[in-house]
């Protein structure tokens, strides 16, 4: 039986052949990349002529292609579209890629023959990128553990082992607590709901093979529920459920996997001689240490929580006069704030969201990059893993750039969130490869053939996942170790952010925000509207937001916590927060951080990255135009095409001559004293 992971691309653009997938291909075609990729390293290390860059760095950049084909397609079908075989095969997968990895990095003559390399390295005549490959592979080599020997370096193995199984469990605890979850409404239930949460909610129902309509734990349902049900009682039921997702009890608790898991990273850090797993974390970041780190959290923090804290006494007395005497909690903070921002600014969300169609978003983030970069987009007919999936093929001059596919829709069979992958990164060395770039996030789906339509958060999430496939898209560099987004943690979130500003572009929302029954544009005093409430209730956002990057730094900088949820409380005491908010991802969910180690002791990256965002934009206001070609083209030349191939802060230094501080941040947000 042929496998059709296994054959050579020779489809359209390299892209794999999803409609002669099944799940029973996964494994047979895992173990024979496995094989594959071991037998090329080996060769490698074992190679009698003396070690060149040729022959071992770029070699190792080729090695492993079918192993990549593979787990490409599987990782994207098992976060987008879920199932029970797809989820034991993680469960199978997820130890055996640690250990794929560890044999990698014990390999001994494959270290030696790096390390020659390194001791040579200024007699090689090296390229800056090759040089550069180099640092990158012999210091990943020394952090993964391979100058370790005996008993330590078998312990090693072991917990990276056992973490790559803590992370898939978390994960998929997480998916079945959300999938599980839902409340019935009634006719009543919907009374006072915009229509079209209503139909968000019907379309949930039929989901779910259900009557009538119901709340899921769908971020993009429940928030408008929460905005706008007038039911405090269904309100408090609702978040509480979507609060102890993680925290139910049973098989499907992640607390005590939360406590497993800190507990291994430090002594992953400590086998590697650093003091807690921040210092190890941090280290191959812009941010260097942990001090830094909690210096910016703070500087934002303050000002934040004072903001927060005098919008929720206004929302407070909101409470009182709708006749509630109790206190004000967070199951209120969002129906109030929607009431507050009607109030203030005469914007309602029901009001604006017919003008912001899916479709017409699209178009929007696709015309700033034609405007930009020169990109055009031409539809695709190709078979996708799910019918919801949509492609493109990105050109430039007539020239091929990219395939890029878009799953907008959230489903049960979907982990929660909204992501950006390469499925095949760009590279022109050892071979020439185009990028396969997808987004996938979590839109309310619409019922009954209507246009889909975003709320201004979702339209800004589109575009902010735009930007990372942008970083994709343009990556111009040799090697696919250090293209795209392969940069640093606290610098991969500035296109994406950046990114996000051309929504506020008044003639961006004036050509693409029209009306989904009228056609018409939003009105300009709608739009001006939009664009004076852009950082109203900041201090929640805010608030939230860097409650969880500040726990999740304490998490990692010092001993494990052998009890996370007691020092996550501890953490939240001594920072005074406002009982009203809760943490945006408190501990039993937060995904980013338990999931696996690409965010732990860094979801503070977002902010950090959002430091330069606001200076980068400013780069643009300075020139009189947010499409100026000449800033444009320094953005493309020394953010978006060079990857990882040079040091962040150089990057950032080349194209606005400076590092930012944290004022363009604070003025952004509307924080500024």
């Amino acid at each position: 039986m042929t496998n059709p992971l296994l054959e050579t691309r020779e489809g359209p653009f390299g892209l794999a052949p999803f409609d002669l997938i099944q799940d029973d291909h996964f494994a047979p075609a895992f173990s024979v990349g496995l094989q594959e990729h071991l037998a090329e390293i080996d060769a490698i290390a074992d190679n009698p002529e003396p070690p060149t860059f040729a022959n071992t760095i770029e070699a190792m950049e080729g090695a492993g292609e079918v192993l990549d084909n593979v787990l490409s397609v599987f990782f994207t079908v098992s976060g987008a579209d879920s199932n029970d075989a797809r989820q034991a095969l993680q469960r199978d997968f997820s130890p055996r890629l640690a250990a794929h990895s560890s044999a990698i990095y014990a390999n001994a003559a494959l270290f030696a023959r790096i390390e020659d390399l390194w001791d040579r390295r200024d007699s090689l005549g090296l390229s800056e990128e090759e040089a550069r490959v180099l640092f990158l592979t012999r210091r990943g080599f020394v952090r993964a553990g391979a100058a370790l020997t005996g008993a330590e370096a078998e312990r090693m193995k072991e917990v990276k082992s056992r973490l790559a199984v803590l992370g898939t469990s978390f994960t998929q605890n997480l998916l079945k607590d959300e999938a599980d979850w839902f409340m019935p409404l009634s006719e009543a239930d919907l009374e006072g709901l915009p229509d079209f949460v209503v139909d968000s909610a019907r379309s949930a129902g039929e989901a779910l093979g259900r009557e009538g309509p119901v709340v899921t734990l769908s971020r993009s349902l429940i928030v408008p529920f929460l905005q706008f049900s007038p039911r405090r009682d269904l309100r408090e039921k609702a978040y509480r459920a979507w609060t102890a997702r993680g925290a139910n009890g049973g098989d499907t608790d992640n607390r005590a996997i939360a406590a497993e898991t800190l507990a291994l990273r430090e002594e992953r850090a400590k086998l590697l001689g650093y003091p807690d797993f921040a210092a190890f974390k941090l280290e191959t970041e812009m941010a260097h240490t942990p001090d830094r780190v909690r210096d910016l959290l703070m500087a934002v923090w303050k000002p934040a929580r004072a903001a927060a804290m005098a919008d929720q006494a206004e929302m407070a007395e909101m409470l009182r006069a709708d006749g509630v005497n109790g206190p004000f909690r967070p199951w209120d903070w969002r129906y109030y704030a929607e009431k507050r921002r009607h109030a203030l600014h005469d914007l309602d969300e029901a009001e604006l969201k017919p003008y912001l169609q899916l479709d017409k978003m699209i178009e929007a983030a696709f015309t700033c990059s034609s405007r930009l970069f020169g990109l055009a987009f031409a539809p695709l007919d190709l078979p996708l893993y799910h019918p919801d999936c949509r492609a493109w093929e990105v050109t430039r001059d007539g020239r091929h750039v990219a395939v890029f596919i878009a799953d907008y829709f959230a489903r049960a069979s979907k982990r929660s969130g909204a992501w950006c992958s390469a499925m095949q990164s760009q590279a022109r060395r050892p071979v020439e490869k185009a990028p396969i770039v997808i987004n996938v996030c979590n839109f309310a789906k619409p019922s009954g053939g209507k246009p889909a339509l975003l709320s201004y958060d979702d339209a800004r999430t589109l575009f902010h996942e735009f930007g990372h496939a942008l970083h994709q898209m343009l990556s111009d560099v040799d090697f696919g170790s250090v293209s795209g987004t392969s940069v640093a943690r606290d610098f991969v979130e500035l296109p994406s952010q950046l990114y996000e500003h051309w929504l506020e572009v008044p003639e961006v929302l004036s050509e693409f925000a029209t009306h989904a029954d009228t056609g018409a544009p939003m009105p300009a005093a709608l739009l001006d509207k939009v664009l004076a409430a852009a950082t109203f209730d900041m201090g929640f956002q805010t608030v939230e937001y860097v409650a969880s990057a500040l726990v999740d730094l304490e998490f990692h900088n010092g001993p494990a916590p052998a009890d996370p949820m007691a020092r996550q409380a501890e953490v939240l005491e001594g920072l005074g927060m406002p009982d009203a908010i809760s943490m945006r991802h408190a501990t039993p969910q937060f995904a980013h951080v338990f999931a696996g180690d690409g965010y732990s002791s860094g979801y503070y990256s977002y902010m950090w990255s959002e430091v330069m965002d606001a200076d980068a934009f400013a780069a643009f206001e300075e020139a009189g135009d947010a499409f100026d070609p000449a800033t444009a083209r320094k953005l493309e030349e020394f953010i978006l095409s060079r990857g990882g191939s040079v040091e962040a802060e150089e990057l950032y230094t080349a194209f606005r001559g400076r590092m930012p501080g944290v004022d363009a941040l604070l003025k952004g947000r509307g924080l500024a004293a």
